[in-house]
């Protein structure tokens, strides 16, 4: 064993996915399990002999349930945890409080066949590496000051963003493409919380898996002005309407009598994801030309860079969050540094940014003719 190897805690009810998990990891050079637990107090007494590195996490066990867990964990130190979550409603819905909380990843439930089995040995392994190297702390940060605004926000009347606004008639035929992925649910929140109509259609791939998408999109919806839904074949882009790509799904766009249709694809993974933002972003730079903002966001790998290079190239504009507000700088630092993205701006300025640079660009210029 290295000492450098990354230590992982295993805390299910199930004892099946306890081995399943330890074998995983068993498997996997530079790491090892260095205990286990069946629910939540087990873990906590856990904690403090084994110092583990990560934390894989189970959502519905008994004693202590996962999300009483969380919070006790991180009130003890700030270790990485990552919640495995059944493929339910439920689970998607817990797995979002959790996020909320501070939790830094979430993982599916591995399934019984020898495909998704394999496809959970790398997801499981990917995201450990990944999150032994987060910076806990400042992902609690920002989630408290997220907290904070939301709680301040509550109590004052909201003022209007000062940006001088664009009908919506004027937006119809123009798109934000948002590309997320790893911290991407709270940061989401976060900006569509104070994301004010009129907006264009806005398109969203945040990298989840089926069963996630739907209760993520109401969640959002839940939260602001706008209407944001989980995107079917055939739905119409609209102004001042949010398209959430399904998890397992590709999202591509299809200009049909002067109206851009959703549709969705099976296709293989791109970028190592179903939903990409590749995919997506390109296929609003073939629809919209240089009518396209597109937005590129926290998360894990490349995926977007792509598609950020695509809108670029067609006369559209990108906006980067940049690395102090994000969980995780990696799509979006991708997409800088390869020069795909204008200009980068934090996560609490993210709405302003956006609204302003909507006037910039297309109050300025005409509108090219509607696809």
């Amino acid at each position: 064993m290295s000492a450098k190897d990354i230590r992982v805690l295993v805390v299910d009810d199930s004892p099946l996915i306890r081995e399943i998990i330890c074998d995983q990891v068993a498997t996997a050079a530079g790491m090892e399990v260095v205990g286990t637990a069946a629910h939540g107090r087990q873990a906590l007494s856990l904690i403090d002999s084994k110092r583990p590195d990560v934390v894989t996490l189970d959502i519905q066990m008994p004693q202590m349930d996962g999300l009483t867990t969380l919070d006790e964990i991180l009130k003890r130190q700030p270790l990485p945890v990552i919640m495995v979550s059944a493929l339910t409603q439920l689970g998607a819905t817990t797995t979002l409080d959790a996020l909320d909380r501070g939790a830094v990843d979430y993982l599916e439930k591995p399934q019984s066949d020898a495909l998704s089995a394999e496809a959970f040995r790398d997801e499981l392994l990917r995201k450990i590496r990944m999150a032994a190297g987060a910076d806990v702390r400042r992902i609690l940060e920002i989630r408290q000051e997220r907290k904070q605004r939301r709680e301040e926000q509550k109590r004052q009347i909201r003022a209007p963003i000062q940006v001088a606004p664009v009908a919506s008639a004027e937006l119809a035929d123009k798109c934000i493409a948002i590309g997320i992925s790893t911290g991407g649910p709270p940061a989401l929140s976060g900006l569509f919380e104070t994301l004010r109509p009129p907006m264009p259609p806005i398109v969203v791939v945040q990298h989840m898996p089926p069963h996630f998408t739907k209760p993520f999109a109401w969640r959002l919806n839940s939260l602001t002005s706008l209407s944001i839904k989980e995107a079917e074949s055939g739905d119409v882009l609209r102004p001042n309407h949010v398209l959430v790509a399904p998890g397992g799904r590709h999202l591509l766009l299809r200009s049909s009598a002067r109206m851009v249709k959703v549709v969705l694809s099976d296709g293989p993974p791109v970028s190592s994801h179903k939903p990409s933002v590749d995919v997506m972003m390109k296929a609003a730079a073939e629809v919209y030309g240089n009518r396209v903002l597109g937005v590129i966001m926290t998360g894990m790998g490349r995926d977007g860079a792509d598609g950020c290079a695509a809108i670029r190239a067609g006369g559209g504009y990108v906006l980067g969050q940049d690395e102090a507000s994000s969980d995780v700088y990696g799509m979006n630092r991708v997409a800088y540094v390869e020069g795909h993205v204008d200009r980068q701006f934090g996560l609490g300025d993210a709405a302003r940014t956006i609204s302003l640079q909507i006037k910039r660009l297309w109050q300025r210029r005409p509108a090219a003719a509607a696809p």
